[in-house]
């Protein structure tokens, strides 16, 4: 039987994996112009755009994963599936990355891609309250614990939000989605008041 420290390890390593994996998936589909002229690489902004909001948010699971990986205690079965479950979510990623570069974030197109990012988050929270369970009060307070949940429900309708804007306006509806990720651009949810007394401790 494999021992706490072990589980965990092989937990994130898979996951790091299947992520590289994806990551050099969406590389891939860069493709060079033919051409040598600077010009030519003003067509491939849809593609550049993109990949960086999609690189951004891969990034941005990486990190939120590794953070909620020192809360485990116990790497439970049902654990490994919800995080089989996320993983198989990211994976669509690349795919609706490539349609909107391909057709320079048309609609539809944009639509999935928001819809994407609804499942990914949703596959997330489920996974997050999974591993939140085994969090120690010292480690995640109760309002911590429920700025957590705001967060996801925040972003959750942004994405959601967006998928429907992006019927009529998929620009805007990609603004939106980008505007979301800012949410997790840190990992933790720092308690307001605790971080004011802080910072008055220090000063």
């Amino acid at each position: 039987m494999l021992d706490h420290k072990t589980s965990v390890e092989r937990l994130g390593a898979f996951s790091d994996a299947v992520i590289a994996v994806i990551i050099t998936i969406m590389v891939l589909e860069l493709k060079a112009p033919e051409s040598s002229t600077f010009a030519a690489l003003g067509p491939l902004w849809p593609t550049a755009v993109s990949y960086a909001v999609s690189y951004l948010f891969i990034a941005i699971i990486w990190v939120n994963h590794h953070h909620l990986l020192r809360f485990v205690h116990h790497v439970t079965t049902r654990l490994i599936w919800m995080n089989f479950a996320h993983l198989f979510v990211v994976a669509l990623v690349p795919f609706a990355t490539s349609w909107i570069a391909r057709t320079e974030l048309a609609a539809a197109p944009v639509a999935i891609y928001a819809a994407i990012f609804v499942f990914v988050n949703i596959a997330y929270v489920v996974f997050e309250r999974e591993i939140l369970v085994q969090a120690d009060p010292e480690q995640l307070s109760p309002r911590a614990r429920s700025i957590a949940r705001l967060r996801s429900l925040t972003t959750l309708t942004i994405f959601a939000s967006a998928g429907l804007l992006s019927v009529v306006a998929p620009l805007l509806g990609f603004a939106l989605i980008c505007c979301a990720l800012v949410f997790y651009l840190r990992p933790d949810v720092p308690e307001i008041g605790k971080v004011s007394r802080e910072t008055h401790a220090k000063g």
